[in-house]
């Protein structure tokens, strides 16, 4: 269920999801899953067992096993007993699934939120999208290298304030 239709979910959905919705990112802590589009349903079944689903930004993402883990202890806290976490691969994770809440607090971190639209193809002739810096706004920035901190940045630079940034990686 897309986070866009919380207002027409179930009281019981409703509230399963708000707890879903205090599991942050352990790698960018201002994001939440839901913020990040990892979260793709959240049911509860007439037992009472919850299952929720999630799609990782890439396949080999080393903090889904530390969501799965946040997922089962928020639900427990909750008082959700029985709680199963399901990893799906298709459809792929793609940056557009980023909600304009979660592109709003990256760049409120110092994190470029990706570029919206499909991945741009002329990243494969070595052509870079035009990236805000999150500090001044400016377009005058450059890409210093294709990785950053971590697998889904790469670090830039403003040529105008002069700060290095991160910008998340469109995918």
């Amino acid at each position: 269920m897309p986070v866009e239709a919380f207002e027409t979910r179930p009281p019981e959905l409703t509230k399963l999801w708000q707890v879903l919705e205090a599991v942050v990112d352990p790698e960018i802590p201002v994001l939440t899953i839901a913020d990040l589009g990892l979260l793709r349903d959240a049911d509860i079944a007439s037992n009472g067992a919850v299952t929720v689903t999630i799609t990782p930004t890439y396949s080999g993402c080393p903090a889904m096993n530390m969501i799965e883990r946040e997922i089962k202890e928020v639900l427990g806290a909750a008082g959700y007993g029985s709680v199963e976490v399901k990893t799906v691969l298709h459809p792929a994770w793609t940056t557009d699934w980023l909600s304009e809440a979660g592109r709003e607090k990256l760049r409120a971190y110092g994190i470029a939120p990706p570029v919206t639209g499909s991945p741009s193809k002329r990243a494969l002739f070595g052509a870079e999208p035009e990236v805000a810096c999150p500090h001044c706004g400016s377009q005058q920035t450059e890409q210093v290298s294709a990785f950053g901190s971590t697998a889904c940045k790469a670090l830039w630079r403003c040529r105008a304030c002069l700060e290095p940034f991160d910008y998340f990686k469109c995918i």
